[in-house]
């Protein structure tokens, strides 16, 4: 199989596509999803981690050097299920009820 070189920012924004699109999330509300870091694993794929700027929450995906995601990504927030919609006030209703049903998942 060819691997193709790709940068850490092709890479964020492969990932960040596959999340939005997974979660349905509506393109209006995309922008609020971030990359916080890309790390190579290996020569043929990346752990990325994406949040929601201001919360500490965080979605890891892996992507490989071919440009595709693995469906079995991971959630993992510091904020307990009981709290679950600490924080979540200003953020748009989709990715509020998004973080919320997460944090309570996990």
């Amino acid at each position: 199989m060819e691997t193709l070189n790709r940068s850490t920012d092709e890479i964020g924004q492969l990932a960040i596509a596959f999340l939005v699109t997974d979660l349905e999330i509506p393109p209006d509300d995309q922008e609020w999803f971030s990359v916080l870091s890309v790390r190579a694993v290996g020569e043929t794929w990346y752990v990325v981690e994406i949040g929601v700027e201001g919360l500490p929450d965080k979605w890891v995906l892996q992507v490989y050097d071919t440009g595709e995601c693995d469906p079995s990504y991971t959630f993992s927030s510091p904020v307990k299920a009981t709290e679950a919609d600490t924080g979540l006030e200003d953020l748009p209703e989709a990715i509020a009820h998004i973080l919320a049903t997460e944090r309570i998942a996990h």
